[in-house]
């Protein structure tokens, strides 16, 4: 079984830079199979948040798969409506309570709405309390990035943002890799709404891959963690086959130049 890489988060703790993430996948039955199967598989980072309404399950399927707790990291993350200091420590506890765990491994704020910095100072708390191992945010951009940094104590650890071919975010990228945040990208395939595209598919033949295995090649690539979803056992597995190739510097640059900036989520800039 291929072991996983993992990446050095500035605070020291080390992150699998492959994950599987859990978003619209349903409560219940289909999200404990997930995350039981993509375990089975060797996947060690499981990537959930109060908004999915999965993480009781995700926590149950932990549970009863036997793996040893510091084998694994586990995200969450504190949902818009939860925002603010004290309504993020208390919705922390839920989260932590529907997992089944003592401490989570990465806790992110998932979107930047008015108020994050609030969000923030929770964050701090919990992380210096040892309540979690690392803390972050998602969906910010820089200059979100910089309106938090004005008075933070800690530089988040990790930023998981919308990330693909199509929206090849080199600005933020540089501006991540400089202040030593990690950059995670969320819907690395975009929903697969463009895996039949020419420059994949030649790429991929050339390797013997596909063309998802090459964007997630190209990920691990840019130094970038990622956290593909599948509910299906034979494409988790597929999309953990990328560590016995490398693409070459032309082939890295042809991808980046499929750039157009097309999101499938929403964008950042327009909630704050």
């Amino acid at each position: 079984m291929t072991e996983i890489p993992s990446i050095e988060l500035h605070n020291g703790v080390k992150i699998p830079q492959l994950g599987l993430g859990v978003y619209k996948v349903e409560k219940g039955a289909e999200t404990y199979q997930t995350v039981s199967s993509a375990l089975e598989a060797g996947y060690r980072h499981i990537d959930t948040a109060s908004f999915y309404d999965n993480e009781k399950e995700v926590g149950e399927a932990i549970k009863d798969s036997g793996i040893r707790r510091e084998d694994l990291f586990v995200t969450t993350k504190v949902w818009n409506d939860e925002q603010g200091y004290k309504a993020t420590l208390e919705a922390f506890e839920r989260s932590l309570h529907k997992l089944q765990l003592n401490y989570v491994d990465l806790y992110l704020i998932h979107w930047p709405v008015p108020g994050f910095q609030e969000t923030w100072k929770a964050l701090e708390k919990l992380y210096k309390e040892g309540r979690v191992r690392a803390i972050g945010v998602s969906n910010f951009m820089q200059r979100h990035l910089e309106t938090l940094l004005e008075n933070a104590s800690i530089i988040p650890m990790v930023n998981q943002v919308e990330f693909h071919p199509e929206l090849y975010l080199s600005e933020l990228l540089h501006y991540c890799n400089d202040k030593q945040i990690q950059l995670q990208a969320w819907s690395p395939l975009a929903r697969g709404s463009y895996l039949d595209h020419e420059t994949l598919a030649s790429i991929g033949n050339k390797y013997g891959k596909t063309p998802a295995q090459v964007i997630l090649r190209w990920d691990i690539q840019h130094g970038i963690v990622t956290i593909p979803k599948s509910t299906h056992k034979d494409r988790q597995i597929e999309n953990k086959r990328i560590f016995d190739f490398e693409l070459t510097q032309e082939d890295m640059e042809r991808i980046n130049r499929m750039n157009k900036n097309n999101r499938v989520g929403s964008d950042p800039n327009k909630l704050y």
